[in-house]
This record gives structure tokens, sequence and C-alpha cells, in this order.
């Protein structure tokens, strides 16, 4: 997308990230919100497919399906085979599979985000907290309606996955050196 429209590789500016904190870094917030979405749309479509299986919709089958399709969206971001295997950290994309599999634990993971940002305006530890959320909830507050084991074993380890893929942004939080959003203020895009 930032090469499309703005004529850069959006992996050559900022954290060197495809995806959507650093296009709202070096882009703004229209980019941002653009690549936001597509990577959201990617999960909860990816999840979506499930429905045209001949599982019943509430059968573990159909569960299972769902996390397998939503992953395959999830590590394809990740690594994108159209883009040297350099994408995104994936948040995005797993948040659209959550949204899609269970809306309400959706919603509360984006008030865990906000919140966070809102404290900290790091988007990295936003999205660390949210994912440490998401088993949290699943195993305590929503289990009745999440009574798959595959959906919560899925959860526990998204907060792994998470965790392990801002490994460098935790030592960047660490030493102090990890980069703020500027909430409610425009950027302008660094070279």
């Amino acid at each position: 997308m930032s090469k499309w429209i703005y004529g850069i590789d959006i992996r050559e500016h900022g954290s060197g990230n495809a995806g959507a904190t650093n296009t709202f870094r070096i882009l703004g917030p229209r980019a941002g919100s653009g690549v936001m979405i597509a990577d959201m749309m990617k999960g909860f479509i990816a999840v979506k497919l499930s429905i045209l299986s001949s599982y019943a919709w509430t059968s573990e089958p159909f569960v299972n399906l769902q996390i397998f399709l939503g992953l395959a969206a999830v590590i394809g971001h990740i690594f994108p085979i159209w883009a040297d295997f350099r994408g995104g950290k994936g948040i995005a994309t797993l948040f659209g599979m959550i949204l899609s599999i269970h809306p309400i634990v959706a919603v509360s993971l984006v008030l865990v985000f906000v919140m966070m940002l809102l404290l900290t305006r790091y988007v990295s530890l936003s999205s660390i907290a949210a994912s440490i959320a998401f088993p949290l909830l699943i195993l305590f507050i929503f289990n009745a309606q999440a009574q798959e084991l595959s959906y919560r074993l899925f959860a526990i380890a998204t907060a792994f996955l998470v965790v392990l893929t801002h490994h460098k942004n935790i030592s960047r939080l660490i030493s102090g050196n990890e980069s703020k959003v500027p909430l409610f203020r425009k950027r302008r895009m660094r070279q």
C-alpha cells in the first residue's frame, strides 16, 4: 500500500515493520487506518470462510477450522510470500480473527488496548497487554461461551506469540527507547 500510494517501501522507514503501527508513525492516521482495516479484514474474512464447510456451526471441528483459517491469515501476514517474508507483527489480523470468532471478547480486548494506549502511548505495550488479557478473558470470564479446548489453547498460544513477536519492542521498552504514539496530533513522514 505504501509503495502504490506513497511511492515508498514502509519497511525502509521507522521500525522497518510493514504493519499498521509503523504506517501510522511514518505516513499518518489515514494511511495507518487503511492498513489496519485491511489487516483486520484478512483475519476476519479468513475465519468467515469456515461457513462454507459442512460442519455444524457449534461443533468442535467448526471451531478448529475457524482457528486454522484465521492462523493461516496471521502467518501469511507475518511472513508474506510476495513481500520477501517481511510482513507485520500480525496484531490487527489476529484481532480480525478474534472478532470473527468471538466478538464480545474482541471488544473487551479493544478496551484493554485503548486503556493501555491512553495510559502509556506505547502501541507495543498495548498489544502485549491485550494479548495477555485474551487467555484471561477466555479462561475466567467468557469460559462458558468458549468451551472448546482448542480455542482456549489458541488464546494461550496467542499471548506467547505476541510476546515473542514483540521481543525487540520489549527490549526497547526496558531500555526506554520505544517510540510513543503521538495521540491527537498529526505526524509528518520521517526521512
